[in-house]
């Protein structure tokens, strides 16, 4: 009989241990919203340098992706055809990779035709950003929407339609 006990003890605080850390995947609501977006500086894929002051009075997303994280495969296609359209409007996608090594995302954006800049996600950027959400950033993608002011207007967990997407760049604009 201890034997059994001890058994479905050891099930339960295993099946405790997956189950609640999967429940928690999503980020906690914002705390960022209407805050200063966090200063960052970082080099693209291409080698150009890119940074939050560079970025100023322009309206931008920052996305934080991985190559084999199946919904932010799924939402990049779209963020691809809405660069398009705005990115000459002066709105920008900033993708930046993370849980990936470079090779790999290199062949990704080359395969999915992304335009908009990429760039390795290092402790500086992944850490700024997290900071802008309560519990920190925990699952991707999750994408930071600055508008023209500079500021955070939104921060999104898990993929987005093309029209979500459309509209929280529509909104971007407005300081």
């Amino acid at each position: 009989m201890k034997m059994i006990r001890r058994t479905v003890f050891l099930l339960t605080a295993a099946l405790l241990l997956v189950v609640r850390p999967a429940a928690t995947l999503s980020a906690e609501p914002s705390t960022a919203q209407g805050v200063k977006a966090p200063v960052f500086s970082g080099i693209t894929l291409e080698g150009k340098r890119i940074s939050s002051a560079s970025l100023a009075g322009k309206p931008y997303i920052v996305n934080f992706f991985a190559s084999w994280c199946p919904p932010c495969r799924h939402e990049i296609p779209d963020m691809v055809a809405l660069q398009k359209v705005y990115g000459p409007k002066g709105f920008t996608f900033i993708g930046v990779a993370v849980s990936d090594s470079e090779p790999a995302i290199r062949a990704f954006v080359s395969k999915a035709g992304i335009t908009y800049p990429v760039m390795m996600g290092d402790e500086k950027i992944v850490g700024a950003f997290s900071g802008q959400v309560r519990g920190g950033m925990r699952s991707i993608p999750t994408s930071f929407v600055i508008n023209s002011s500079g500021r955070i207007t939104e921060v999104i967990t898990g993929a987005r339609s093309r029209d979500e997407f459309e509209k929280k760049i529509l909104q971007s604009f407005k300081k």
